[in-house]
């Protein structure tokens, strides 16, 4: 599972002009899913998330963790993040989970995240969105749960 996580300051996504989630102060996470992910991929990720400190205190120091914040996230479906694009010039998606372990992975990664304590907003699964933000910093984070 891949996640690029983003700071932000406000965030929404909308399908089809309609808003379907959005939140203030938080994080935007575009989340990937491959075939062999488990719930232990989304747990790692979930609770490393949510306890990250990288946002600021008074000293502007990065000390402080979404929770200690009282942030939102903005989590949206992402399968592109496992494009592949070594050869030729058309990415190559064949690592992306099929749509439907695809969906049932992401539905638990945020259900986890809220069963930590977080409130989560999310697109629409499979349609195509507008996501629009305001990053915050600019502070942007590569995450994989293969990194273990």
């Amino acid at each position: 599972m891949k996640v690029v996580l983003q700071r932000s300051k406000e965030a929404k996504v909308l399908v089809d002009s309609e808003v379907k989630g959005r939140i203030d102060k938080g994080l935007v996470l575009l989340v990937g899913v491959t075939h062999e992910d488990t719930e232990k991929d989304a747990d790692y990720l979930a609770e490393k998330i949510v306890n990250l400190r990288i946002f600021e205190d008074e000293n502007e120091k990065m000390n402080l963790s979404l929770k200690d914040t009282e942030g939102s996230i903005l989590s949206i479906s992402q399968f592109t993040l496992y494009g592949d694009t070594k050869k030729g010039r058309r990415p190559n998606f064949m690592d992306a989970a099929k749509p439907d372990h695809a969906i049932t992975m992401y539905d638990y990664f945020n259900d986890k995240l809220k069963s930590l304590g977080v409130h989560v907003e999310t697109g629409v699964f499979g349609a195509m969105m507008d996501v629009s933000f305001t990053n915050d910093g600019p502070v942007t984070l590569i995450m994989d749960s293969k990194s273990l």
